[in-house]
C-alpha cells in the first residue's frame, strides 16, 4: 500500500500569498485516484472546516482525516464519516492526566494569550491565539504553568497570513505525528514508507519523526531550518525540499506535494 499524506492549509491548499500552478490540484486527484494512493490529510482543520475545504478547492476526499491537528481520526468510506474510536480510547490511556479545562485554567492569566473560538477547541484540544512578537516571554509563562502537569504537548506555530501565533495544546499522545504512526500501524505500512508534506510549525514532529518527509517550496523559513538541523544531527531522516519542475509545476502547494511524491517513487509522473 502506498500512503501519502499531507498537511492542508498552505500545503495541499493554494491558500497563502505565494504563485499557485492552476492545474496542480486537478492534477492531484487524477494521480493519486488513478495509481490507487491511499491519501490521508493531516491538519489543524476540524471535520467541517476540512469539508469546506474539500468543496473550495475541489480537492478529493481522503481515505482518512486526521483532523484538529491530531486529536481526531476519522474515516471516509461509502461516502461517509466514521470517527476512529480506537483512537479516542488509546489517547485517554496513554494521557491519563491531561484536562483541557485544567491546562486553561493554568494559563488564564498569562498576557499575550487569547482562546481561540470554540469550534477550535475539543476535548483532546486546547488552542490560543499568541502575540507573536512576544512569543518568547508567553511560551516561557505557559511551559513554567504546565510542563509535565497534564500528559501534554504545547506546539506552537506561525499563520503569516494573519500575522498571528497559534498555540495548541494536545495530549502528548495525540499529535499530527502520532495519528499518522497510529494510522500507518494499522494499515501494516513501515513509517519511512509513508510520505508526509507540510509547510510550518506544527508540522515539525511528523517531518522529523521517521516518514519520508516533504517540505513545499513556500514552507517556513523556521521550519526549513529545524529540518535541516535535525538532519545534521541524524543523516538518516528523509525530508525533501520542493523546488518545482515536476511536470512543470512551480513546487508551491499542491505543487510541492506531488514533486515529492514522485521523489520518494510514490507517484509515477503519469505517463503510463
Amino acid at each position: 500500500m502506498r500512503v501519502l499524506a499531507t498537511d492542508l492549509d498552505r500545503t495541499l491548499l493554494p491558500n497563502g500569498s505565494w504563485p499557485a500552478d492552476p492545474n496542480a490540484i486537478d492534477l492531484f486527484n487524477e494521480l493519486t485516484e488513478r495509481q490507487g494512493i491511499f491519501v490521508v490529510y493531516v491538519t489543524g482543520r476540524n471535520l467541517r472546516l476540512a469539508e469546506d475545504a474539500i468543496r473550495e478547492f475541489g480537492i478529493r476526499h481522503p481515505n482518512v482525516l486526521i483532523g484538529d491537528v491530531g486529536t481526531s481520526i476519522r474515516r471516509f468510506e461509502k461516502d461517509q464519516w466514521s470517527m476512529d474510536q480506537a483512537w479516542i480510547e488509546h489517547v485517554k490511556q496513554v494521557c491519563p492526566r491531561w484536562d483541557a479545562a485544567a491546562v486553561r485554567d493554568a494559563v488564564a492569566d498569562v498576557d499575550g494569550l487569547r482562546e481561540q473560538e470554540a469550534e477550535h477547541l475539543s476535548p483532546f484540544k486546547q488552542s490560543y491565539y499568541v502575540d507573536h512578537a512576544n512569543q518568547d516571554a508567553v511560551m516561557e509563562q505557559v511551559t513554567a504553568r504546565t510542563q509535565d502537569q497534564f500528559d501534554e504537548v504545547a506546539i506552537y506555530s506561525f499563520d503569516s497570513q494573519s500575522g498571528d501565533g497559534l498555540l495548541d495544546f494536545l495530549p502528548k499522545a495525540a499529535t499530527k505525528q502520532t495519528a499518522l504512526e497510529f494510522i500507518a500501524e494499522e494499515l501494516g505500512v513501515p513509517k519511512q514508507e509513508v510520505v508526509f508534506c507540510g509547510d510550518s510549525g506544527n508540522d515539525i514532529f511528523p517531518l522529523t519523526a521517521g516518514f519520508s518527509g516533504v517540505l513545499v517550496r513556500n514552507a517556513d523559513e523556521q521550519l526549513v531550518a529545524k529540518v535541516k538541523e535535525a538532519q545534521a544531527q541524524n543523516p538518516d531522516l528523509r525530508a525533501y525540499f520542493a523546488q518545482g519542475g515536476f511536470k512543470g509545476l512551480n513546487g508551491y502547494y499542491t505543487g510541492g506535494v506531488l514533486e515529492g511524491a514522485h521523489h520518494y517513487g510514490l507517484l509515477s509522473d503519469g505517463a503510463d
